[in-house]
């Protein structure tokens, strides 16, 4: 059976990619006007590097602002690096673009919103349910029409 085109993980990945192209412009010329961010991001995702009183206080997922007092900020391929200030202690944060839930800049009332992707085998399982459920009407010759939105996640 032929694959189909995954639009959700293309558009995943194109929302990355604005986010990195706007922290990069940031990187290189600072915040303009009244732009901010507030970055959620889940901490238990891999590749996050966080202080391990961070990560015991936001176990699960944690909310960074960029406004006011950021430095070193870097971006990558895969996701960037900053030094934020948490009570007058600067801790360095590594966070990848796959561990980023949501990205707001309420200046501007933008935002973006990361829905947890589903493993291939996931995906490939639900794709096994359908078509076992569809060869089933099939050979009992039912002539109803099934919406596949019943089994959507």
């Amino acid at each position: 059976m032929t694959r189909a085109i995954d639009y959700g993980g293309l558009m995943h990945r194109a929302m990355q990619g604005v986010i990195a192209d706007v922290l990069q412009r940031v990187a290189d010329q600072g915040l303009p006007g009244e732009h901010h961010f507030f970055i959620t991001f889940d901490t238990r995702e891999d590749g996050v590097e966080i202080a391990d009183w961070l990560r015991e206080r936001y176990p699960d997922d944690m909310t960074i602002v960029i406004q006011h007092w950021y430095e070193d900020l870097r971006v990558t391929d895969d996701g960037f690096t900053i030094t934020l200030n948490f009570g007058n202690a600067p801790e360095k944060l590594v966070i990848p673009f796959n561990a980023v839930r949501t990205f707001v800049d309420p200046s501007v009332e933008f935002g973006l919103r990361f829905e947890t992707q589903e493993s291939d085998e996931d995906d490939e399982l639900e794709e096994a349910e359908i078509e076992e459920v569809a060869a089933d009407d099939a050979q009992k010759g039912s002539g109803e029409v099934v919406s596949l939105d019943k089994w959507r996640k």
